[in-house]
């Protein structure tokens, strides 16, 4: 039997993906990669999840790149498909908000992995790095573009010049990660945002998601539209009619996903 590189547990109406390959700080091997991209896939298939929670070990969410699989990649042409497209754009385009738990090091693909996550939680020993230009390459699962997005251009090319890490107080600061709290209490918050968005309408959220998610891809005046589009449709939903029905009631909402 091959190892098993990714745990899965089932928290409610969350999914928690734990990389586990401890040796090798979970560094992404063609194997994990890969594994990795269809506990996601089988997640999103779910209808009854709401969100999934990527996280690691206590030494590290992801160490990046597994360094060994780097000289199999060269000579690709710029048209030829990665070993990681297939993880990243899954992360990116998934029917749920991701939400990263982070703890000891999230460097190179690592740091780029939170970055395609909608959201993240960082424990205090977090660290962050895109470091590639130490080794002579550069970020290529979007480091470069989504890190711009997350926290400005001075930040960004400040990491990415340098390839110096950054802790989790900087990165929280920064607009890396949205939460900062004891390593002890990373998954618990993470879970605890996960049941937050559970509690929403399952339509409302996945449009008020893509519509975001579209902000990074769009020129305003084509995000505001896709935005239109999107309220529209929501608006539409018997969840919508139930929102509004609860709140002039004072009740709590039983949305349906319909």
């Amino acid at each position: 039997m091959p190892e098993q590189l990714v745990t899965v547990e089932r928290h409610g109406t969350t999914v928690v993906l734990t990389l586990d390959r401890p040796s090798a700080l979970n560094a992404l091997s063609r194997a994990l990669v890969a594994e990795l991209a269809e506990r996601l896939e089988e997640a999103a298939a779910d209808e009854a999840v709401r969100a999934v929670v990527l996280t690691g070990s206590a030494k590290a969410f992801c160490a990046g790149a597994d360094i060994s699989e780097i000289p199999n990649m060269t000579g690709a042409s710029p048209l030829d498909t990665l070993p990681f497209d297939r993880l990243f754009d899954t992360v990116a385009t998934l029917r749920v908000p991701t939400i990263a738990a982070v703890r000891g090091l999230a460097f190179g693909g690592g740091c780029e992995l939170v970055l395609a996550c909608d959201t993240a939680v960082a424990g205090r020993s977090a660290r962050f790095a895109v470091p590639e230009v130490r080794l002579g390459v550069i970020p290529g699962a979007g480091g470069t573009q989504r890190l711009v997005h997350a926290v400005g251009k001075a930040k960004a090319m400040r990491m990415l010049a340098t390839g110096a890490p950054v802790d989790a107080e900087w990165a929280y600061a920064a607009g890396l990660v949205a939460d900062l709290v004891d390593d002890d209490q990373v998954l618990h918050r993470a879970l605890e945002l996960a049941g937050q968005i559970a509690g929403n309408a399952p339509r409302a959220v996945a449009y008020a998601v893509d519509s975001a998610r579209r902000a990074n891809d769009l020129p305003l005046h084509q995000g505001l539209a896709h935005e239109r589009r999107n309220f529209l449709l929501a608006l539409g939903t018997s969840d919508a009619q139930e929102g509004v029905a609860a709140f002039t009631d004072r009740r709590t909402p039983a949305f349906t996903g319909r």
